[in-house]
């Protein structure tokens, strides 16, 4: 693709010496890693709304952000960003994207006009594709932004707005499949509740599960078969979010008998929102065999809501990786910088440092995990931590042949407990010195 809004060589790795800003110190995409190239652990992936739909406002102030588009409206703004999204993706060897529906084309004055609006952006999308070999990571539906879902959207209480959302759902579910989308998203932005004063909470979340069920059901129907992924977050916008926390979730699909249909998408910032290290989310997801994509991001720890800020925190990329890994991989899944950069950094250059740090950070975080791994750096401890339940009356209880009444003529004749240090600070030693030398 021709080079025009960035005017820029593609970014290439030139190695931790190098003092070139426009260069990758540790992303090599096809160096191999625990058997793999870089590139299919990491499956890094644009984020459309954050990067190219943005334009630096926050609750205090209005868009700072200068780019090449700003004056253009409607269809050809929408085409504009897409160019400099697809261009921007090329100068970065990244292969993925994600979108919302009106990220990638405007609202119209009635649902058909929006549908319509939308058509004529997946033909677009879909020749850049073409031209560049990027392929869609997932997609979803914005059911959060606009007035009619100030009650919610699938938790509404209007049932015009459900089936609204059942309108915009079916047709990103189609747009999904022709476009290759290897998952797709359910954030549930404004399905929660601010009072109980006027909220019937059972049938609102009956009415989420049976809304999920038909996405489901009409995905078979259509012959869409990426993952669906489900994004936890707690609090804001709403006071309290049915996606609090996958722990949350979790028990939600359980309930419905839908936790066969879908994983999770863990967003870093959301975990800690939530009150989780952005670890914890991701363990919470492998144990659990539903850890589907990440939400790469960071947030500001001094702040209290979702700065969605580039992520250059190595320590937690580091952990992130170390549970990827130990999922085995994260595909169809990907990385995906649901991330934006800061007021002040308001020219389109800033975009190409924003996503250069964080590919990097994760890139380094990726190598710290795998030698982690393939030293059995952490393993051991925690295998030693653990062994009184392979053997004797630890052993015991997790093959199932005691009860209480047992248990209690053993501690009657054991009661001089002896436990030993969990090393916390010394395994933390372990990790950053994996991390430096790295």
């Amino acid at each position: 693709m021709k080079m025009s809004y960035f005017n820029v060589e593609n970014v290439k790795y030139e190695g931790p010496k190098s003092k070139n800003p426009l260069s990758f110190k540790y992303y090599n995409k096809d160096e191999v890693i625990a058997g793999k190239p870089m590139k299919e652990h990491l499956r890094f992936a644009m984020s459309y709304w954050h990067t190219l739909a943005a334009n630096g406002s926050d609750p205090f102030g209005l868009g700072t952000y200068v780019r090449a588009w700003d004056g253009l409206e409607g269809m050809e703004l929408a085409k504009e960003r897409a160019k400099a999204g697809f261009e921007l993706m090329e100068i970065l060897g990244m292969e993925y994207y994600c979108f919302h529906d009106v990220d990638v084309a405007p609202e119209g004055k009635t649902l058909q006009e929006t549908l319509d609006n939308l058509d004529e952006m997946v033909d677009y999308l879909e020749k850049l594709q073409q031209e560049t070999g990027v392929k869609l990571l997932w997609a979803t539906s914005n059911m959060f932004s606009h007035p009619r879902f100030v009650h919610g959207a699938a938790t509404s209480c209007n049932a015009d707005v459900f089936a609204y959302c059942a309108a915009k759902v079916k047709k990103m579910l189609e747009v999904a499949k022709r476009l290759g989308a290897e998952n797709y998203v359910f954030w549930g932005g404004r399905e929660g509740y601010e009072t109980l004063l006027n909220t019937d909470m059972g049938l609102e979340l009956d009415n989420l599960a049976r809304f999920l069920k038909m996405a489901v059901d009409y995905a078979e129907e259509i012959g869409f078969t990426g993952q669906f992924l489900i994004e936890p977050k707690p609090k804001e916008p709403t006071k309290h979010q049915y996606d609090f926390d996958t722990a949350t979730v979790l028990a939600f699909l359980r309930k419905y008998n839908l936790d066969g249909y879908f994983k999770m998408n863990i967003e870093a910032n959301h975990a800690t929102l939530a009150g989780h290290t952005f670890q914890h989310e991701l363990h919470t997801c492998r144990i659990n065999d539903v850890l589907g994509s990440i939400d790469a991001n960071q947030g500001d720890m001094l702040l209290g809501w979702d700065t969605d800020q580039f992520p250059t925190n190595i320590y937690d990329s580091t952990l992130a990786m170390y549970e990827v890994l130990k999922n085995g991989g994260i595909a169809p899944g990907g990385l995906n910088f649901d991330s934006k950069l800061r007021r002040g950094s308001f020219e389109l250059d800033d975009l190409l440092y924003g996503y250069i740090a964080g590919m990097d950070n994760f890139a380094k975080g990726l190598l710290a995990a795998a030698k982690l791994l393939e030293e059995n750096a952490l393993e051991e401890y925690v295998d030693k931590r653990y062994k009184s339940y392979t053997q004797g009356i630890g052993k015991d209880i997790v093959d199932g042949k005691v009860g209480l009444k047992e248990l209690a003529e053993y501690a009657l004749e054991n009661d001089q407990i002896v436990n030993e240090s969990g090393r916390q600070e010394l395994l933390e030693t372990i990790v950053n010195d994996y991390i430096y030398n790295a």
